[in-house]
């Protein structure tokens, strides 16, 4: 290792095991991550095979794809055969001796959120699950990927995983930015603005003032919405900000282990000559809250624009795609996104469903009522998350308002659990995709920030959060 190693450089070559060829290293892997849909065909394949899993300390499991996230929720899903997913991922995973977050753990909640939550990210880590917005878990500075089912049957019963090395790039988002503007707005500006292919075969590395400036919370945002840059993976460096938040958490390391991890982790920076194949320097001052119009993460604009035109497309394929999404949408060019009214409104998923999101959104809320017509609904990221938000009250601020509070899990972010929002009808979301068809049959996905959200089910139409925050 050199100097002028970036950090992913540093993460990279603490974990090979062995140098396959001169694109492939073996890696070892620090945390498997499990969910009921994909999971559960690893941990089978795995046993009828008749292998163990090799490390069962470093494998953890939860229920979070396909569970109900209606009050008083079991087994039940409505899922066709998600009952048997949810029975059949237990009773492997109680097997294999991995640690469970089963439906009714207090400690429950989705993937990419009850990690960081527990401390079982730690920066420096490999982690990967089954789960493409693995990449989540990079804001601690770990090294964070999504993988297939089969991959982790291998991770399970070897505790390694042969991996093709990407190429590096940094993304220097520098300047602050202002009021009602978040990891997510931001996010989708880069992916508007670079394309959602801008990444593509690379690592991408966050730095510069905003991203510094970012909280943790923040941070899991930005790095969840990596894999819609078509990035292998993001990734924050470490820093107090980081080690402050995981001091104390239930899997961090305490006592003398944990000042020699604090000592470890301080390492993890890439050096001032780093070199990356790939590098764009970009002041995010002007970005306002964004919106998508169409049917990819990249269909973003900030919230005062119009619908565009396909001819203002980048090449023929941007264009052909932006008008197929435009008649999936039921679009027209020059409509302003103001304009635009909305049938359903969702807070929740991956990426904006931990209690900070909360917050932000009852902040907007708080003494206000949806809009007649407009179904609202609020699922918190992980039963904690849960327990935290009705402590402070936040619960009662939704329901004032109108929104369904739910139990944690996945839910509307896409419908394999069965539930669904309307044909055709209008969403405003804060998911990561608004593929067609993703929410439900042919319902039309706009995603933006939790404030934005929030904003717009009290309009009955996509608004601009600004003029709601603070009063």
């Amino acid at each position: 290792m050199t100097m002028s190693n970036s950090l992913f450089d540093k993460l990279w070559q603490q974990h090979v095991v062995a140098e396959l060829d001169a694109q492939s290293s073996l890696l070892h892997i620090d945390r498997v991550f499990l969910h009921e849909r994909t999971g559960s065909i690893a941990l089978q394949t795995l046993e009828q095979d008749g292998r163990a899993v090799r490390h069962p300390e470093l494998a953890f499991c939860t229920m979070d794809h396909i569970v109900d996230t209606l009050p008083g929720r079991g087994d039940q899903t409505l899922m066709p055969g998600g009952t048997a997913f949810i029975q059949t991922t237990r009773d492997t995973a109680l097997r294999a001796g991995i640690r469970l977050y089963d439906v009714r753990d207090p400690l429950q909640g989705i993937v990419h959120v009850i990690s960081p939550e527990q401390g079982i990210v730690l920066p420096g880590t490999t982690v990967v699950c089954p789960d493409s917005h693995t990449c989540t878990q990079g804001a601690l500075g770990a090294l964070a990927w999504g993988i297939g089912s089969s991959e982790a049957e291998h991770v399970l019963a070897t505790q390694t995983l042969r991996v093709a090395r990407p190429r590096s790039m940094r993304v220097n988002l520098e300047g602050a930015l202002g009021a009602g503007v978040s990891a997510k707005d931001l996010m989708l500006w880069l992916i508007g603005r670079e394309s959602a292919s801008g990444a593509k075969g690379h690592a991408v590395e966050f730095a510069g003032a905003a991203v510094r400036a970012l909280t943790v919370e923040a941070r899991l945002t930005l790095c969840n919405l990596a894999v819609e840059f078509s990035a292998f993976t993001g990734m924050v460096a470490p820093d107090d900000v980081v080690f402050q938040y995981l001091a104390g958490r239930r899997f961090a390391p305490t006592g003398a282990q944990w000042e020699q991890a604090l000592a470890h982790w301080r390492t993890l920076h890439s050096a001032p000559q780093a070199r990356f194949d790939r590098e764009l320097n970009l002041d995010v001052s002007a970005v306002e809250p964004m919106v998508t119009w169409g049917t990819s993460p990249e269909h973003a604009l900030g919230i005062s624009a119009a619908v565009p035109d396909p001819a203002q497309g980048r090449d023929d394929v941007s264009r052909k795609g932006m008008a197929r999404a435009l008649d999936y949408m039921g679009l027209q060019p020059g409509q302003r996104l103001q304009d635009l009214p909305i049938e359903a409104a969702f807070i929740g998923s991956c990426t904006n469903s931990r209690l900070s999101d909360l917050r932000a959104a009852a902040q907007v809320l708080r003494g206000r009522k949806v809009a007649a017509g407009v179904r609202a609904i609020c699922v918190p990221g992980s039963m904690q998350v849960k327990r935290d938000a009705e402590s402070e009250g936040l619960d009662r601020i939704f329901l004032d308002a109108g929104f369904e509070w739910r139990e944690s899990g996945c839910s509307m972010c896409f419908y394999a659990g069965g539930e669904s929002f309307g044909l055709r009808q209008r969403v405003i979301s804060t998911t990561n995709r608004n593929f067609e068809s993703r929410q439900g049959p042919q319902t039309r996905s706009h995603l933006a920030s939790p404030v934005t959200v929030a904003a717009s089910a009290l309009a009955g139409r996509i608004a601009d959060p600004r003029p709601l925050l603070g009063n």
